[in-house]
């Protein structure tokens, strides 16, 4: 029934499999850049944060009074 879906009688076709190989490697390649980039976008953001609620904390000092 796959044969006959692909349109032809025979082995798989030998590009086809290798332009498939690359394909699925590329995905798997992109998947891990997708979880490094998110990883580094999280930490930035937590950072961010941090940084805001020091800003907040942290009370500006008063000019002295003369």
């Amino acid at each position: 029934m796959a044969k006959a879906l692909l349109g032809y009688v025979g082995g798989s076709d030998p590009r086809l499999l290798a332009e498939m190989r690359r394909l699925q490697q590329r995905v798997q390649d992109l998947e891990s850049e997708l979880g490094r980039i998110q990883a580094e976008n999280d930490a930035l953001a937590a950072a961010a944060s941090h940084d805001a609620l020091i800003e907040v904390d942290v009370p500006q000092a008063e000019p002295a009074l003369t």
